[in-house]
């Protein structure tokens, strides 16, 4: 299916530009698409995300099966305007009032007569006599007053809004068009909080408080401000920055002068958007402020959701809609001076809190706002658009979205437990994994029947033993995370020394379970194991090298593979052994990997010590034949993991850490203390990563640039 889709791109400043550089990689590969813009030359952006772009001027509709408008309230979108009611097709409604460009489309190509009318047909004849006066240059338009969307509304086949507010705002326009509430995406960046706070002036320990966007009146910065004055007599620590294009009618520098706050904040300016990520990492409290507001949602404040910061938003609009245990609203009365105060001295005295709330939003928007899944039902809404089915299943149908409140169980808190690694979960933390492993048995072999299962398999070698014994819960682990079977699937386990091997039968329910190792590609040995009750089992272990053969198996052979502890053995091509996971899984199999986790406790910990970080670091010495076991050629971390499943065409389902042995250490809790102090990630730092990754499609990228790097064959 063909996708026209207008939309700004960088340098264009408008934060639809990169909103849509964000969400179009994902969109293409879901439909064939082509972007319109407008006369100007757009970034590198195009090229790296393989999308065409081309100038609105020759967009021709019978080529395509549909359009779509990214539409907002700005100068930017004016000719987006043009095509949407020249060519009807999907609008996606960024905001409500559109007055502003309307404004652009209308006055300032002098076009009065077009104005008059919109403003007739918008807010009726008081409106016109409004807008006569307008044209007399009387007065200014009524910005806030007529919102100016009826014609573009009338001329949508559909529309798209991220919001409730927004919905109920196009219900009630009373007109006839299917609207979809489709999320605004979200970004999970990974900054450097402590070097950007570096770069400010500021040590790790002082409050700072940011405010990003376009610093307009209606974003409440007066407030904000008058806030801060009476912060900073509780707390004379505390800072703040403002971030973002001054506006003419908010003179910042003379308010700064009247509320005595020139040593207090800082004015930034405009920053491009990868230092503006940079400064919202470095802060600890985001304010995003608004009154009134146009229905908008904020793509600074997914942001900070997204970079874990503790938010305040004014409880009106889209705004009001997020959960109230992922930020803190303030009122747009009387009181809203006063609450403001309130919740900073509370977010600056509690850092603890502020953190656990900006862990929670980080979760939540990881869960419910990745750009695939928004991908994904953008590209549902064009298709049920283009077959006709958009009116059935529009929200005057029905209520497409409804917004989960997070659990406690699933977010952090303030004791810290693990959270959610970028887009993917990690509901365990390393204290809760090893509580569970020991509810389990894995800590106490004789009270839990799977330990005993797998431990029977070990009987009459006391070196097998000693080692499933030091690996059990990890082997537990990876027996719960191994997505069950039925009797017509067919399992891998790579690397198989024969220890959970038989549990994936008999446990976890497969049919068939093959194994591999090893070993000269064409050759097989036929495994058997005895377990000390006497049951018996056997596979077919095929040998061949995991990172340079072709696997001997037909494309699409298995429902399930494991590759457990053998990533970190791989000398120089992982990509290869992770394509040809992708070629034998079937569509929508899945792997399951186990790695040693450079990132952890441990290896934090050893470097600061002025040890090596790895595991299992040394060479290893050969025996008398001069033979040596496989040493660990490299250690990963969840991002490699993570960014190697995707570049294979894995779309990432679950990854988390846990300890190899249970029980709990504290040799490592002073890791932990430094890195709560200077507030660095402490998710996703147990000593084994477990991944499990969901087939999608073919192999996205050979040699990502993560892990490779030098000419590409």
């Amino acid at each position: 299916m063909r996708l026209a889709v207008f939309t700004p791109l960088n340098p264009a400043r408008s934060g639809i530009a990169d909103y849509s550089e964000a969400l179009l990689p994902h969109l293409s590969r879901l439909l064939e698409i082509e972007v319109f813009i407008d006369d100007y030359e757009p970034s590198g952006w195009a090229a790296s995300a393989g999308i065409k772009v081309r100038h609105h001027g020759e967009f021709r509709v019978e080529d395509f099966d549909a359009a779509l408008y990214q539409v907002g309230n700005n100068p930017y979108h004016s000719y987006i305007y043009d095509a949407a009611t020249q060519h009807p097709g999907i609008v996606v409604l960024h905001e409500f009032n559109l007055h502003h460009l309307l404004a652009d489309v209308t006055i300032r190509r002098n076009d009065w007569d077009a104005y008059m009318s919109e403003v007739e047909r918008s807010g009726g004849k008081t409106a016109l006599e409004f807008a006569r006066r307008v044209r007399a240059l009387e007065v200014g338009p009524d910005y806030d007053g007529v919102p100016m969307n009826r014609t573009l509304i009338e001329c949508s086949g559909a529309l798209i809004v991220h919001s409730r507010f927004m919905v109920d705002e196009v219900l009630g326009t009373k007109r006839e068009v299917p609207v979809k509430q489709i999320p605004h995406g979200a970004w999970i960046p990974e900054v450097d909080r402590n070097a950007a706070r570096n770069r400010l002036g500021v040590n790790e320990t002082t409050p700072l408080i940011g405010v990003f966007g376009f610093l307009k009146p209606y974003k409440r910065i007066a407030q904000a401000l008058r806030a801060m004055q009476r912060l900073v007599r509780l707390d004379p620590r505390a800072r703040m920055i403002l971030v973002g294009e001054e506006h003419a009618d908010l003179p910042l520098k003379r308010l700064l002068s009247q509320l005595q706050l020139e040593d207090h904040v800082r004015l930034l300016g405009y920053v491009p958007i990868e230092e503006l990520a940079e400064l919202i990492g470095a802060v600890d409290i985001c304010l995003n402020l608004r009154y009134p507001t146009a229905g908008e949602t904020s793509g600074t404040l997914l942001r900070a959701l997204g970079l874990g910061r503790a938010v305040i938003v004014s409880d009106v609009g889209s705004f009001s809609e997020l959960p109230d245990d992922i930020c803190l609203k303030a009122p747009v009365d009387d009181s809203e001076v006063e609450v403001l105060t309130d919740y900073l001295s509370l977010l600056c005295s509690r850092p603890e809190f502020a953190q656990a709330m900006g862990a929670r939003a980080r979760y939540y928007v990881a869960e419910q706002c990745p750009w695939d899944r928004v991908a994904g039902q953008y590209a549902d809404w064009v298709r049920a658009y283009v077959e006709g089915r958009a009116g059935a299943e529009g929200e005057r149908v029905k209520n497409a979205a409804v917004t989960p409140q997070i659990t406690e169980a699933e977010s952090t808190t303030a004791t810290g437990a693990e959270t959610a690694e970028p887009v993917h979960e990690e509901p365990h933390s390393d204290r809760t994994f090893a509580a569970n492993s020991t509810a389990n048995g894995a800590s106490t072999e004789d009270e839990s029947p799977l330990a005993r299962y797998i431990l029977g398999f070990c009987h009459g070698s006391q070196g097998r033993e000693d080692y499933v014994r030091t690996h059990l819960t990890r082997l537990i682990r990876t027996l719960e995370m191994t997505p069950p079977g039925t009797d017509t699937d067919r399992v891998l386990e790579m690397g198989a020394y024969m220890h959970i091997t038989p549990a994936l039968k008999t446990k976890r329910g497969y049919g068939e379970v093959w194994g591999s190792y090893l070993g000269p590609p064409g050759r097989f040995d036929q495994s058997r194991v005895v377990s000390e009750s006497g049951e018996v089992f056997e596979c077919r272990l095929d040998l061949f090298n995991a990172e340079r053969d072709p696997y001997p198996y037909p494309d699409g052979h298995f429902s399930t593979v494991l590759c457990c502890e053998l990533l970190e053995h791989l000398e120089g091509d992982p990509m290869h052994m992770m394509a040809e996971i992708n070629r034998i899984l079937r569509p929508d199999g899945h792997l399951l990997l186990t790695t040693p986790n450079i990132c952890s406790f441990r290896a934090a910990g050893s470097l600061l010590l002025g040890y090596h970080p790895g595991l299992f670091h040394q060479y290893v010495r050969p025996n008398e034949d001069g033979e040596a076991d496989p040493r660990h050629s490299r250690e990963y971390a969840p991002r490699d993991v993570q960014e190697m499943f995707e570049a294979a065409g894995f779309a990432v389902e679950r990854i988390e850490t846990g300890p190899y042995l249970a029980g709990h250490s504290a040799e490592f809790d002073w890791v932990k203390h430094l890195m709560k102090r200077y507030q660095l990630a402490d998710h996703l730092r147990g000593d084994v990563i477990y991944a499990v990754g969901r087939k999608t499609g073919a192999v996205a990228e050979r040699y990502p640039s993560a892990l490779y790097t030098g000419a590409v064959p």
